[in-house]
C-alpha cells in the first residue's frame, strides 16, 4: 500500500534494529534520520508521524550499517544524514552533542558554558542543557550518552543508565576518554 503525504508533510519510514542493548526503532524521512529510540525509553517516538511506513530506505540501510560497526566496537565514522527537528535551543544543544568525538565524554556544565559562549550569553543552565539532551530524538548517533555528571559519573539517559554505561563501555574499548573541551575553553 502506498501512502501519499499531504503537501508540506513528509513521509516517515520505520525499521527495527536488534541491538545488543535492546531493540531500536529507527525512523527517517527523505531528508535524513529523524529518530532512534530504545523500546520503552522516555519520550519514545515523540517526533514520529501519525502513520509511518515500515520500509528499508537508503538512509535507514546506512544507519543499520553504522549501528553494526558501532556495536562491533568500531568508530563507525560519519553519521548518515540527519533531519533533526526541535526548538532552536534544542537544535543548538544537539549540534554541540554531535561535536563530542567517539570515545570521549564531557559534562553538562561544560556544554552549558560552551553554548553560553557560542550564543554570547553570560551563563547557561546545565539543567536546561540536560532537558534538551533528554529530548534528543536520535539516540547514539547524536551522542547524548557521552555527557556525564560533573564528577564523571553517568547520569540521566532516556534509554536508562545501564544502557548509557554500556554505550560508554563500547566506546572506551576503542579509544581513551579525554574531555571534549580544553581547560582554556571552560
Amino acid at each position: 500500500m502506498s501512502h501519499t503525504p499531504l503537501p508540506g508533510i513528509r513521509m516517515q519510514y520505520l525499521c527495527k534494529y536488534p541491538s545488543p542493548l535492546g531493540e531500536l526503532t529507527l525512523a527517517a524521512d527523505e531528508l535524513g534520520l529523524t529518530g532512534i529510540w530504545f523500546e520503552g525509553q522516555k519520550y519514545f517516538a515523540a517526533t514520529l508521524a501519525q502513520s509511518p511506513t515500515m520500509a528499508q530506505t537508503p538512509i535507514l540501510e546506512r544507519t543499520v550499517g553504522w549501528l553494526d560497526r558501532y556495536f562491533a566496537g568500531y568508530d563507525p565514522g560519519p553519521t548518515p544524514p540527519l533531519h533533526l527537528q526541535g526548538t532552536p535551543f534544542r537544535l543548538a544543544v544537539w549540534t554541540l552533542l554531535r561535536r563530542i568525538p567517539y570515545g570521549t565524554t564531557t559534562t553538562y556544565g561544560r556544554l552549558a558554558r560552551k553554548l553560553a559562549r557560542c550564543q554570547r550569553c553570560p551563563s547557561m543552565s546545565a539543567q536546561a542543557i540536560g532537558s534538551a539532551i533528554g529530548h534528543n530524538p536520535v539516540s547514539i548517533l547524536v551522542p547524548c550518552h557521552r555527557v556525564v555528571g560533573y564528577n564523571g559519573d553517568p547520569t540521566g539517559y532516556a534509554g536508562g543508565i545501564d544502557r548509557k554505561k554500556a554505550l560508554l563501555a563500547i566506546e572506551r574499548a576503542a579509544a581513551p576518554a579525554p574531555s571534549l573541551f580544553s581547560a582554556a575553553e571552560v
